[in-house]
């Protein structure tokens, strides 16, 4: 019996679901980036969560270390549509959903 919580697309629910991992990706976008470098760019986030995210980043095979730089891999830059596509929605409904958390909806 296939289950609904095994499919493939709650994978990819569960690497946009931290809030670090699309930031991490995004900032890549444009070429490897050192620890540091990757950290200013992103801004807000401290060493330690950002090594956890490229670490699972790495693991996931959306990332790779080579030289001391970061980089995305093939599969990460496919990433990157689906990435700016919650980008567009979020700015189109993102003042929605800000309105609705006031109201306590």
């Amino acid at each position: 019996m296939d289950f609904i919580a095994d499919c493939r697309t709650r994978l990819a629910f569960d690497l946009v679901a931290n809030t670090w991992h699309p930031v991490v990706l995004w900032a890549l976008k444009n070429g490897p980036l050192r620890h540091g470098e990757l950290r200013t760019r992103i801004g807000g986030i401290s060493a330690k969560v950002l090594t956890e995210a490229v670490r699972k980043l790495e693991r996931d095979g959306l990332v790779e270390r080579v030289g001391g730089a970061y980089q995305l891999t093939g599969l990460g830059v496919s990433f990157l549509g689906p990435i700016e596509g919650f980008g567009r929605w979020a700015a189109e409904y993102g003042d929605r959903v800000v309105q609705a958390q006031s109201r306590g909806a």
